[in-house]
């Protein structure tokens, strides 16, 4: 159960490439903590002079100031966007031997059988858990959502297990167990098919708008020079359309996205909106 690399890893190619690119050195600075905050927060708090950016992720950049007022930032007002990576969507499995062929048919059952039927994942607040209660918000469900704080390996064994009948996560944690022929994905939680995935159909097509994944993006301090961000998104475009960070991409199941400007804010703010609904959601239901 190899689990899906972080796309934060790419920070590695991408400084690669940009020193390829601008003709300057790039040096990675890791700092972990506090949710992806401590990081997050460091670059939006640096000098707008274009030497400091930073791999953000819609947790750390859009909920987390939902949830912990008083980061610093609140919304995609307080930063800038350079360029988005890309997206790793949420899958929705079962096992092998459910009953349920369809995302349809486990909706069906699911409001017959309110908060008897359990979904894992990896754990509270991660994105598979928010998915969970976007999908009970959308479909009128009440699927228990249970979080395990061992990650989705620990939630994956638990369906295994038959402690849950479901489990919401990433398709690269999955991916093993469904080629050996014990999991089945009922629904990827996106409006297009998933290469990892291509023969499971999407929340989208089975008629529920539910598509909250894991996204992340490249972003600068806010009060950048246009110029200055005009030649970043320049070169964070060239970094993550090159061959290597494709390939890393792909082998982890990432969706690859490099929108800039105007519409990475836009989407920005139009998830940060769903999320807050989101959050409003879970805590009517507690």
């Amino acid at each position: 159960m190899r689990p899906a690399a972080p796309l934060t890893r790419s920070a590695a190619p991408i400084a690669r490439n940009s020193k390829k690119i601008l003709g300057v050195t790039t040096v990675v600075e890791n700092r972990p903590g506090g949710s992806a905050t401590i990081g997050t927060g460091a670059v939006i708090r640096a000098r707008p002079d274009g030497y400091t950016i930073g791999l953000g992720s819609n947790s750390s950049m859009l909920l987390q100031p939902l949830v912990n007022p008083g980061l610093g930032w609140s919304t995609a007002e307080d930063f800038t966007s350079v360029v988005k990576l890309g997206d790793l969507p949420c899958v929705l499995a079962v096992r092998a031997d459910a009953p349920w062929r369809t995302l349809a048919e486990f909706i069906e059952h699911a409001r017959a059988n309110p908060r008897r039927v359990r979904a894992s994942n990896s754990g509270l607040r991660t994105t598979p858990d928010l998915a969970t209660h976007q999908l009970n918000r959308k479909a009128g469900t009440q699927i228990v959502s249970v979080p395990f704080t061992g990650g989705g390996g620990e939630a994956l064994l638990a369906l295994l297990g038959g402690r849950v009948e479901a489990t919401v996560g990433f398709g690269p944690t999955t991916k093993g167990q469904v080629e050996a022929g014990k999991v089945r994905i009922l629904a990827v939680f996106a409006r297009e098919r998933y290469e990892l995935f291509p023969d499971a159909a999407t929340t989208v097509e089975s008629g529920f708008d539910v598509t909250l994944p894991t996204s992340y993006y490249v972003i600068a301090p806010k009060g950048l020079a246009p110029e200055v961000l005009a030649r970043l998104t320049e070169a964070s475009v060239q970094a993550v359309t090159q061959p290597d960070f494709i390939s890393f991409a792909k082998a982890n199941g990432y969706i690859l996205n490099p929108i800039t400007g105007d519409a990475v804010k836009a989407e920005l703010t139009e998830m940060q909106a769903e999320l807050r609904e989101v959050l409003a959601f879970v805590q009517q239901r507690s």
